[in-house]
């Protein structure tokens, strides 16, 4: 390799979770000698990180830690895959001729799920626009003026058809700002936006930890970074030839459609959080590392996935596996996960992630699967203490309102549950009368 660096790929985010997921497989690339090129940071908001980055080279220690296939691993990198790292807001001028770069191929962001939007109101002489959108759309438009050819668009933020969203909002701009249908010609055909699926549990700058991990890497960095060692990145799209993270040993996919990934992610790993966290916190669990050390909590995890969640899907060998290993992934000693920040927002989180596996049984299996049911009623069990957190009209209304009443509010749900009364009834009654350990046994009983 050349003592020039060569910048090939702009990132739109300097957080933990790109700092501990993308950077580290380019690193990995780089010190595999399997990809020559660096990363190019663009800070997507006013207030951000990129000064404390540049004070530090731009690297950063990162560790990864976790059990992989029963044994306990520990990771250590110090990544030095960014070359620079750019503000926009103070540095425009340095940003903006980014896009004359014939190097530059890959574009990768986090900004957030709220990242992604069309506002409408900038100028393409913003020296920056406001949104990230826009930002890209001035950065495109710069380089299809420069005759350059286009990028693989890689969006990390968690929302569905990330990248497609992120499309529109470009073409959109490019309408806003009248550039033209040959720009607008060159966006659909030169450009690859892969909508992808990310997952990896990042738990960034480790505060309890930080003077034992400074002791062993032997200086201060105000960047370490820390994550679990499970990781996927689902991308849809063919770009191996030029971005080998399988040829690295990395668990991406590249595929067609990224949908039955992110089903089975929400289903089982989503769903397995759901469906546990209340129920094991009014049984007087805190974190999710106590429920799988705990007999009772962990077989009922256990039930909800492997005959329950993962059937529905359909069992494959693929489902199952993932089920494991999120398993590991739960007791995974290194993290502390408390369960009263998983049950945020529980009502609309359970629409999503759990109530459909419910819907999905009956219809299969002609009945309604006992522990997901069970996670309705201790749900509504946990609504009624002062330990929920979610919207003020719903905590108003599920801390008073009857099982049949919450039941029969499709707004909550999206759809009709009133075959489901019942059961969820007779649960719910068996919590407030024996208690959650014996309501936990009944349950597995059945």
């Amino acid at each position: 390799m050349s003592t020039q660096v060569k910048e090939t790929v702009i990132q739109f985010g300097e957080g933990g979770f790109l700092r501990g997921f993308v950077d580290y497989f380019f690193h990995k690339l780089r010190e595999k000698g399997l990809y020559d090129g660096k990363i190019v940071v663009v800070q997507p908001i006013e207030k951000g990180m990129c000064q404390m980055l540049a004070d530090q080279n731009c690297e950063y220690n990162l560790f990864l830690r976790g059990i992989e296939n029963g044994k306990v691993v520990n990771e250590h990198t110090h990544v030095t895959s960014i070359s620079r790292a750019l503000n926009p807001y103070t540095q425009y001028e340095e940003y903006i001729a980014l896009a004359e770069n014939p190097d530059l191929r890959v574009l990768v962001s986090n900004t957030t799920e709220a990242g992604i939007e069309y506002l409408g109101t900038e100028k393409l002489t913003d020296t920056p626009p406001k949104s990230y959108p826009a930002k890209l759309t001035q950065f495109l438009y710069k380089r299809f003026q420069a005759g350059l050819k286009g990028m693989i668009l890689l969006p990390c933020e968690l929302i569905d058809n990330n990248a497609d969203n992120l499309k529109a909002c470009v073409l959109k701009y490019a309408d806003l700002w009248e550039l033209g249908d040959d720009f607008k010609n060159w966006i659909e055909t030169e450009n690859d936006f892969c909508n992808t699926l990310v997952d990896r549990i990042v738990t960034g700058y480790p505060r309890d930890e930080v003077e034992e991990l400074t002791k062993q890497i032997g200086y201060k960095d105000n960047l370490i970074d820390t994550a679990e060692i499970f990781h996927l990145w689902v991308i849809g799209g063919h770009h191996e030839d030029e971005l080998p993270f399988q040829t690295a040993g990395y668990n991406i996919v590249w595929t067609d459609d990224v949908k039955p990934y992110k089903k089975r992610k929400v289903r089982i790993l989503n769903g397995g959080h759901t469906s546990m966290v209340l129920g094991a916190y009014l049984y007087g669990l805190e974190t999710v590392g106590q429920c799988l050390k705990d007999e009772t909590v962990s077989t009922y995890l256990k039930k909800c996935l492997f005959d329950e969640i993962v059937p529905t899907l359909g069992n494959t060998e693929t489902d199952i596996k993932f089920a494991q290993d999120v398993l590991e992934r739960f007791s995974n000693p290194f993290i502390k996960h408390m369960l009263l920040s998983i049950a945020l927002n529980s009502v609309s989180k359970f629409q999503v992630r759990v109530l459909p596996t419910i819907l999905e049984y009956k219809e299969k299996f002609g009945k309604y699967p006992a522990a997901l049911t069970f996670s309705m009623a201790s749900l509504i069990a946990f609504y009624r203490t002062d330990k929920a957190n979610d919207g003020q009209e719903i905590m108003d209304f599920m801390k008073t309102a009857s099982v049949e009443e919450i039941m029969k509010r499709e707004d909550y749900w999206h759809a009709d549950l009133t075959e489901m009364i019942p059961l969820v009834q007779r649960y719910y009654d068996l919590i407030q009368e024996k208690g959650m350990a014996e309501a936990y046994k009944v349950v597995l009983a059945e």
